[in-house]
């Protein structure tokens, strides 16, 4: 996996310069002499968690490999008002080509970190874990997720293609949770896939489907009070690994997770997430 987030890391960074840049940075380019050095510097405006570093060295790198770059905090790491994340020194030209693309790339990443850290305090002392999903930004998914991680979080599958994930239009468009996992299975050997499968349910009739027929990995409890989650999973006995889902929030993810559950996923951490407060300030040399 950290193989293929470098090229997909790689190939964002050569596509978002280019959307950024594109033939030139005109208003750089008129009004500063290309000679000039200068310094900046990454602000952290109000506390949380940063993310985004190794991706803005990628990116100023990328526009000048002779820029120097020094780095002051890790990714992952707890940050408050006045803490610099790191220093550059070199063309001011370079600076400000990468400025706006670095602070939109770590302010959404530390914000998506930021939101999940907390998610992740509200549960400590249970076994839960906070899952993300595939609510997330089209084509930034390997940066937000990469977030999610360094906030505490666990990256459930990334895309369609890692997991059989059967939800409630699969089983109403195949005829039933039987039908559609019967099918899913027979797909598996077909096309040799070495893949979990998981199950959505919507209610306990569905879960005992699910129980009876067994030969899955996981199975979701979608829109479950936390009491309903803790009648499932005693249902479930340790069969399957279980997951809440559908409309958890911070207020409420505790009470689900004292229920047993083995894992809470929220969309909230990537579809609807407050930009933390970063700002890269400059000076000249």
């Amino acid at each position: 996996m950290e193989k293929e987030f470098k090229e997909k890391l790689l190939q964002f960074v050569e596509d978002a310069i280019r959307e950024d840049v594109g033939p030139g940075d005109y208003t750089t380019l008129s009004t500063i002499d290309e000679t000039k050095q200068g310094e900046a510097q990454l602000l952290v405006k109000e506390s949380g968690i940063i993310a985004g570093i190794e991706v803005a060295k990628k990116i100023f790198l990328a526009i000048d490999p002779k820029l120097h770059f020094e780095i002051f905090l890790k990714d992952g790491d707890a940050v408050k008002y006045g803490d610099i994340a790191f220093r550059l020194k070199g063309a001011i030209h370079t600076i400000l080509k990468g400025e706006r693309l670095v602070l939109n790339v770590m302010q959404r990443m530390s914000g998506i970190a930021t939101q999940t850290a907390k998610y992740v305090a509200a549960i400590a002392g249970t076994k839960a874990r906070v899952l993300d999903t595939r609510k997330t930004t089209p084509l930034l998914r390997f940066l937000e997720k990469k977030a999610v991680e360094l906030g505490g979080g666990v990256n459930h599958r990334f895309a369609l293609y890692d997991m059989i994930l059967i939800k409630d239009n699969h089983v109403d468009y195949a005829g039933g949770i039987t039908a559609a996992v019967n099918s899913a299975l027979s797909y598996k050997s077909e096309h040799n896939l070495d893949i979990p499968i998981e199950v959505e349910v919507r209610n306990f009739e569905e879960l005992k489907e699910v129980i009876a027929i067994g030969k899955v990995d996981r199975v979701m409890f979608d829109n479950f009070t936390p009491a309903q989650v803790k009648e499932a999973v005693d249902l479930v006995n340790g069969q399957l690994v279980t997951e809440a889902s559908g409309g958890i929030t911070l207020d409420t993810i505790a009470e689900y997770a004292k229920q047993g559950v083995d894992f809470i996923s929220v969309g909230a951490l990537t579809h609807s997430v407050k930009s933390l407060d970063l700002s890269l300030k400059a000076k000249l040399i």
